[in-house]
């Protein structure tokens, strides 16, 4: 028996249901733009919010018991998390799920017990997914939990760490591999420094980038043929993020020649956090050919740090899919790095944190879907920019004109006139217009 073996699967049933425990936008077999809701709407279960995080923090001990009624720490609990998370995966109709390796299990006192231990439990994933539609998004490495990686990983002033780091994500890709992962994630968490009167931030650069280049030569000469991805944050945990936001981690990709291996997986949390909007990241990423996947959460607008909390926010989810669907949809998914309140301890209210969060980013799919199909917004952009459809726009585009020519036709012309407004209070009205004229 798992906590969720009493639940019903969760049905859909509209609007206006009131059933706490029924999608009301979330339908998965509609067709939005030409494909099924459940293929734009890709969503994985975090392994390590929903079946480890209990709501603890730094002032205080956890409130959800996720013993599943063995000992943590142990291979039976690393396998009763199994049992529970593909019933409640099933009971939600998610099809995919991401790890970190020590998700999965406890490390052991060596490498090669952690490693006999992930042989272990990855065999006995592969036995809960025959006979599933579930799937593996993608995996990671935790290279930033355990004291020695206190400098990072890859940027760490020690080689002994920067070997076992090596280990760690060898294995860590070797388990993607296994689980048929379309995927594999480097969230550098203390990949950055807190002074630059200890740091050579070239040199621990450099070092990030080898070691990347390290799991992508070994990932492909084992047959991964996924998408390698890096997911952006600001700050928390170090002061100064080399990962800091989707242009800087787009320029390192470029600057070490990796861009043609990464993507970028990009968090909601996290683009808010570096000053953005979670649309921003996305555009960055798009306009770059690297929107790859999303990490579907939100933070709290009075809070300073990564509180990860289920989106509830339609018109942010609105804008983001409106982003996802321009630029032809994701590579990956929309993985629900998203945990519980506190106070929200229950197996219910896991149930209904994964419902809050799959119905917001539906009902944002539909009205992206409309404001796309209402063509206001994208006519106003076109005509924004109409002055470069004449010839000598369409010279400048070209990058056939040059600065004299240019500069001569701005003084025989005069004062330059005012550019057309940019009417965005219109636009903002658009998308109200849109979002509350029902589905």
């Amino acid at each position: 028996m798992t906590a969720f073996d009493k639940f019903p699967v969760i049905p859909y049933e509209g609007p206006n249901s009131k059933n706490p425990l029924a999608f009301k936008h979330y339908d998965a077999n509609r067709v939005v733009m030409g494909k099924p809701m459940k293929n734009h709407l890709k969503f994985s279960l975090a392994w390590w919010h929903a079946m480890s995080a209990t709501g603890a923090d730094m002032f205080g001990p956890g409130t959800a018991d996720k013993s599943y009624g063995e000992k943590p720490g142990t291979m039976a609990h690393a396998k009763a998390k199994v049992d529970q998370g593909f019933v409640f995966m099933q009971k939600l109709g998610i099809e995919y799920f991401c790890f970190h390796d020590v998700d999965l299990v406890p490390e052991g006192d060596t490498l090669e017990e952690t490693n006999r231990r992930l042989d272990e439990i990855t065999d006995y994933i592969k036995e809960k997914m025959k006979g599933t539609n579930i799937r593996c998004l993608w995996g990671t490495a935790n290279l930033f939990s355990h004291p020695r990686y206190m400098n990072g990983a890859g940027s760490s002033n020690s080689v002994d760490v920067f070997c076992h780091a090596a280990a760690q994500l060898k294995k860590a890709i070797e388990c993607t591999v296994k689980l048929g992962g379309t995927g594999y994630t480097f969230w550098g968490g203390r990949e950055g420094y807190e002074t630059l009167l200890n740091t050579d931030m070239k040199f621990e650069q450099e070092n990030i980038a080898a070691l990347m280049r390290m799991a992508v030569d070994y990932g492909r000469s084992i047959g991964f043929t996924g998408t390698f991805y890096i997911e952006p944050k600001p700050k928390e945990p170090m002061k100064h993020q080399y990962d800091f936001d989707a242009a800087t981690a787009i320029a390192f990709l470029r600057q070490y020649g990796l861009d043609k291996d990464f993507m970028l997986n990009i968090e909601a949390n996290h683009a808010t956090l570096a000053g953005h909007t979670f649309q921003h990241d996305l555009r960055v990423a798009a306009i770059n050919g690297m929107l790859g996947s999303v990490d579907a959460n939100q933070g709290d607008n009075l809070l300073g740090w990564d509180t990860d909390q289920f989106p509830n926010d339609v018109y942010e989810t609105t804008l983001a899919m409106y982003e996802i669907l321009k630029s032809g949809g994701l590579k990956g998914g929309l993985n629900f790095d998203a945990k519980n309140r506190r106070p929200s301890y229950t197996p219910e209210d896991m149930l209904e944190g994964f419902i809050l969060g799959m119905d917001a980013f539906a009902l944002g799919l539909i009205k992206a879907a409309a404001i796309i199909e209402d063509g206001r917004i994208d006519q106003f952009v076109k005509e924004r920019y109409a002055s470069y459809d004449s010839e000598l726009g369409q010279k400048i585009r070209k990058g056939k004109a040059t600065l004299e020519e240019l500069a001569q036709r701005a003084v025989k012309a005069g004062q330059a006139p005012l550019p057309g407004s940019g009417r965005q209070e219109y636009l903002e009205g658009v998308v109200n217009s849109v979002l509350f004229s029902g589905e």
